[in-house]
């Protein structure tokens, strides 16, 4: 039993089935917390934990689902091109939605921890939380931050985006479709680019483009907005 658990094949199988159960439990209940992901990603630590599998012999056949994010980023393209339109008439609203979504994106981590004397490690590695999780871990290490670390923060970041950000643009009244993609997208990256989808094509395009620009936005604003906070970070 053991050697199954330790196989490759095992760990892809028990991903898919569980992201299907999860989604399907999404679909009957539509219940924010009933979330596919974060479902999926609870389901996966309660069994590991149950088993003593290590994450490292779950993760040979993770990799291997990890391998097809980047064909689905690109993937991405298509309901953007399809509502290419709509981009090329609010392209102003977009590059000041992107700019905001950038700089709050980082202030509204790095900068609250900062305040309350986090170390330089942390905050640095807090400040690219709402990039997509390679870039952001990539932005983290040239700052000298800690890659693991965001990783996790970045995904931390998604699931709740997803979960609490509908909710929230509908309490705070957005009623455009076009500002509610991009904030789920700049603000919860890939995931949150997940749930978009489930309001509509106009929603999805707009979180994909958020997605993409918010990650270089945040490689060029967060060692900018940072020099902000050197004598904080210096003294935690």
């Amino acid at each position: 039993m053991s050697s199954l658990f330790e196989s490759p094949v095992f760990s892809i199988a028990l991903t898919l089935g569980v992201y299907q159960l999860a989604t399907r439990a999404y679909a009957r209940w539509r219940h924010a917390f009933l979330n596919s992901v974060l479902l999926s990603i609870a389901a996966l630590i309660l069994f590991l934990l149950a088993t003593g599998i290590e994450y490292e012999t779950y993760f040979a056949g993770g990799r291997i689902i990890s391998f097809f994010l980047g064909p689905a980023v690109v993937a991405l393209a298509v309901p953007l091109y399809e509502r290419l339109g709509d981009v090329r008439r609010n392209v102003r609203a977009i590059a000041a939605a992107i700019l905001a979504g950038g700089a709050t994106g980082v202030l509204s981590a790095a900068g609250i921890a900062a305040l309350l004397g986090a170390s330089r490690a942390v905050v640095l590695s807090l400040a690219p939380k709402s990039a997509t999780t390679p870039i952001a871990m990539g932005i983290a290490e040239e700052l000298g931050g800690i890659p693991a670390l965001t990783a996790a923060i970045v995904i931390a970041t998604g699931v709740l985006g997803a979960v609490i950000g509908p909710w929230f643009l509908r309490l705070a009244g957005v009623r455009s479709r076009l500002a509610f993609g991009l904030a789920l997208g700049a603000a919860a990256h890939g995931i949150g680019t997940a749930r978009a989808a489930e309001e509509g094509t106009l929603e999805e395009a707009m979180s994909g483009l958020a997605l993409c620009l918010n990650g270089i936005a945040t490689a060029v604003l967060a060692p900018l907005l940072l020099h902000a906070f050197d004598p904080l970070i210096a003294a935690s």
